[in-house]
């Protein structure tokens, strides 16, 4: 009897274990740089009409079933003009990407963004806001947000505050300042990113969408 119990736990002990070998992907050898390079490489294409349209057949799609190794995390507006995918003409398992109103990011978007740089190996995270972003326009404007929008403006209004009364669009400097927080957040955010940031093993950087252009431009 004890014998025909080891072998049943062992055989389910290798399943489990070949089960985590099919579905768990090889940390991406992408360094940080060569990502942003390979993000604004895309952008380009998308701006000038020159789609490379990569990873999006049934080999990569056969490929991306046994697990993913995403070379970056954009951290993105939901807004539905700017999807990461087409902008940076990137395919499947390319990119991992968190979007919110007004890209803001509260816990469960953290922990979706620490999950990508634990666990999947992404050396980088691009917070991307974008113009005329309607949930910092809102922001801007002030008054009563209904329903469960107030959240997200609150997470916006400390950027209206720093740009308030500064030369220029007030909702274009508030979209940038608002980027720059998000991006100091994710920085600081422990014990994960921030302990990965400090060594030099993830990077975080901010830009931003032009809805006219196509164009993303980085924000410092």
């Amino acid at each position: 009897m004890k014998s025909r119990w080891f072998v049943r736990v062992a055989g389910l002990v290798l399943v489990v274990a070949g089960i985590h070998t099919i579905y768990a992907a090889e940390p991406t050898t992408v360094t940080a740089d060569e990502a942003l390079a390979r993000l604004k490489a895309g952008n380009e294409r998308f701006v000038t009409g020159r789609f490379l349209h990569p990873n999006e057949d049934a080999d990569r799609r056969a490929e991306v079933a046994k697990g993913q190794k995403p070379f970056a995390i954009i951290v993105g507006c939901s807004d539905s003009r700017v999807g990461p995918e087409v902008v940076f003409d990137q395919g499947l398992g390319d990119l991992f990407v968190v979007r919110t109103a007004g890209n803001v990011v509260d816990d469960i978007a953290l922990g979706s963004i620490e999950y990508a740089v634990e666990h999947l190996g992404a050396p980088m995270i691009l917070v991307l806001g974008h113009t005329r972003c309607g949930a910092v326009a809102a922001a801007v404007a002030g008054g009563e947000a209904h329903g469960h929008v107030g959240s997200v403006v609150e997470k916006i209004k400390p950027a209206v505050e720093e740009t308030k009364g500064k030369a220029g669009d007030a909702v274009d400097n508030a979209v940038r300042a608002n980027v720059r927080n998000v991006v100091n957040q994710l920085r600081g955010a422990g014990p994960i990113l921030s302990g990965l940031v400090k060594s030099g093993k993830l990077k975080v950087v901010g830009a931003c969408y032009d809805l006219d252009t196509g164009r993303v431009g980085m924000v410092e």
